[in-house]
C-alpha cells in the first residue's frame, strides 16, 4: 500500500526530503504523496522514512492503495533504473523493507 498523509499534517516539510523517491509534494493546504512514486521506501529503508520524521506521526500506510512488496520493489527499481546498489541487493533478495522487521 502506498503511504498517505492525513489532514492532521501541520505543512512542515520534514517529510520531503526523507523521501527517497520524491513522492511527497507541497499540495494546496498539505503535504501529499504520489502512491504512483511512493514504495513505502522498501528498497532503501526498513521503515517508511516520512513517517519516521514527521512530528505529528500523520504519514500512514493507505488502505485505499494496498501494495504487496514485490510490487513496491518492482517500483522502486523501476524509478531507479541505475541504482547498482538497489539494483545488487533485489537480485540477492536482501534490501530494507518494513515488511522484513
Amino acid at each position: 500500500m502506498a503511504t498517505y498523509i492525513t489532514s492532521d499534517c501541520i505543512n512542515c516539510g520534514a517529510c520531503e526530503p526523507e523521501c527517497p523517491n520524491e513522492a511527497i509534494s507541497e499540495g494546496d493546504e498539505i503535504y501529499v504523496i504520489d502512491p504512483e512514486l511512493c514504495t513505502e521506501c522498501v528498497g532503501f529503508h526498513d521503515h517508511e522514512a516520512c513517517q519516521a520524521v514527521c512530528p505529528v506521526e500523520c504519514c500512514l500506510p493507505d488502505p485505499g492503495h494496498l501494495e504487496a512488496e514485490p510490487m513496491l520493489l518492482e517500483r522502486a527499481i523501476r524509478l531507479h533504473p541505475d541504482d547498482q546498489v538497489l539494483q545488487t541487493k533485489a537480485a540477492a533478495n536482501d534490501f530494507p523493507s518494513r515488511f522484513r522487521k
